[in-house]
């Protein structure tokens, strides 16, 4: 198994790079990731060294996905070291909230840069070596591209953009062999929302809303996403899966009362 993982370095990122590291190595496979980060730090380099003591092969690669020049360079290193690719999970997001009438244009054309276009030309960068080996693509969304969160700024449209764009690569790269699938998390534990959750109000109130009563891990979309690009979902392609402990599936239960004929 020979995958790039775009954000890799922390939160889902890092815990998908490990867990594809695990499931190869457990198929008897060799397991080579591809780590990409935003910058070098000491995070990145803990994941790297994490696949290395299971057994699998790992490179650390930098770079900023708000610059288009950089996608097709992280593939090229990942194809140069690993002689092909396999998959491809394009994780790397950013948020930068605030009430869409007060976004500015550069919060607005960053946040595209990155959570769209940095996708889509990961994508196309990768599409001939997934075409050669008939792998695999995942985009990592969200619930909130999904359905709209308010205050958000443009997270919520960049992530409905990315959903339909994976949704629209998966028809046509289907005819190649390449299959393409979306995991939306829900209220995942991450470096974005690491201050959020030391309030331990703000931590309860979310976890009384989800059905699973419990905020989600890393580990959680991890499983998701390596199931996704392994052999187990050979017949999985143009799916947005949704990781989030039942929550957007409640929405109506929020709704005091209910509808009675009888009444």
């Amino acid at each position: 198994m020979r995958a790039l993982v775009s954000g890799g370095s922390s939160g889902i990122g890092a815990a998908a790079s490990l867990r594809i590291a695990e499931a190869a190595l457990a198929r008897g496979e060799q397991a080579m990731i591809a780590v990409c980060g935003h910058k070098s730090g000491t995070q990145h380099e803990e994941v790297v060294d994490a696949v290395r003591a299971i057994g699998g092969t790992a490179i650390a690669l930098v770079g900023d996905l708000g610059d288009p020049e950089v996608p097709a360079k992280l593939v090229a290193a990942a194809v140069e070291e690993f002689g092909g690719l396999d998959a491809l999970v394009a994780n790397a997001g950013i948020a930068i909230p605030g009430a869409l009438k007060d976004v500015s244009l550069e919060d607005w054309e960053n946040m595209f840069s990155v959570n769209l276009r940095g996708g889509w030309l990961l994508a196309k960068a990768s599409y001939s070596h997934l075409r050669d080996s008939e792998g695999a693509a995942v985009f990592t969304s969200s619930m909130s591209g999904q359905i709209p969160h308010a205050g958000s700024g443009a997270y919520s449209p960049t992530k409905a953009a990315l959903t339909l764009l994976a949704q629209t690569l998966a028809l046509e790269w289907a005819p190649d062999g390449i299959r393409v699938n979306v995991v939306s998390p829900g209220m995942t534990r991450t470096g974005m929302n690491t201050d959020l959750y030391r309030d331990p109000t703000i931590k309860k109130a979310r976890e009384e809303i989800i059905p699973l009563s419990r905020i989600g891990d890393p580990i959680d979309i991890a499983n998701v996403i390596e199931f996704l690009i392994s052999p187990l979902a050979g017949y999985v392609t143009g799916q947005d899966i949704c990781v989030d402990g039942g929550f957007t599936k409640s929405i109506l239960s929020h709704i005091p009362g209910r509808p009675n004929s009888k009444s």
